[in-house]
């Protein structure tokens, strides 16, 4: 742990919904908060950075204080690529959080490119944040989606951290499909899949109450089903279907444009 959480901003609505959620989980974390802002060079070098760049993470700054003020915030303008500058930063980082679509040519994407980007090369987790999300921050449970994939089985982790940080129960779902899954599969196995994959972490976290789910669907409409009632959605970066090549599994982009509560993607870096 670095005790660190660093958030992008651009100067979007959904930026500023990315600082206040940023400054909360830094003050859940007990960690500091760094505030970034990348500005591509798409001037002359003479003219970078940009004045008004420096004003935007002043005033990103000032809105984290303003939602925490015991926490520490320190800000940043760094020359370069979003999705580079950010991945950088994510070394020394324990979260990132960003707005789930930027400004600019960004918003004529379904998903903004930088988050999906992020979330596939990032060294920490990537929480996704939409201004809308604001009024359900604090309720309801922490939502786990568990498919048995080498990036879910990462996402149990997390998932269980902040389910304890927020002091909420851990909803673990898994979606299963009878109508598409093996001849000789079972719904027992599908429920077997599941407790295997938080086997041993409860005993870690005596403090969260866990909950199993396995709910006939698709992983994405399961998932978007149960972000309605949920403070947070963990999920993995790729399942186990995942295309090769791809920057990140479907389900994971469906839930990150989609979802009614924050969404925090996991990457097996290891």
């Amino acid at each position: 742990m670095s005790d660190l959480v660093v958030v992008g901003v651009d100067g979007s609505a959904m930026g500023l919904a990315a600082v206040e959620a940023a400054a909360t989980a830094a003050a859940r974390r007990g960690a500091r908060l760094r505030v970034v802002h990348a500005e591509v060079p798409i001037k002359p070098r003479y003219m970078v950075p940009d004045p008004t760049s420096e004003t935007l993470v002043r005033q990103a700054a000032a809105r984290a204080f303003e939602v925490e003020p015991e926490v520490v915030v320190t800000k940043a303008v760094v020359t370069g690529d979003v999705v580079y500058v950010l991945e950088a930063e994510s070394r020394a980082a324990d979260l990132i959080v960003v707005g789930s679509r930027g400004m600019g040519g960004l918003m004529r994407l379904l998903l903004g490119s930088t988050p999906v980007s992020l979330a596939s090369r990032s060294h920490c987790p990537v929480m996704t944040v939409r201004a809308e999300h604001r009024a359900s921050a604090e309720a309801g449970p922490v939502v786990l989606g568990v498919d048995g994939s080498p990036d879910s089985d990462e996402a149990v982790g997390v998932a269980f951290a902040e389910a304890s940080q927020r002091q909420a129960e851990l909803v673990a779902v898994h979606a299963w499909q009878p109508d598409k899954a093996p001849p000789d599969a079972a719904p027992e196995s599908a429920a077997r899949l599941l407790a295997q994959a938080i086997a041993g972490r409860a005993d870690a976290r005596p403090d969260v109450t866990v909950r199993r789910d396995v709910v006939d669907g698709t992983a994405r409409e399961v998932l978007l089903e149960a972000s309605r009632a949920a403070q947070l959605l963990v999920v993995g970066a790729r399942g186990r279907s995942g295309i090769a090549g791809l920057l990140l599994g479907s389900v994971s982009q469906a839930v990150m444009t989609h979802a009614h509560c924050p969404v925090v993607t996991v990457r097996r870096t290891g």
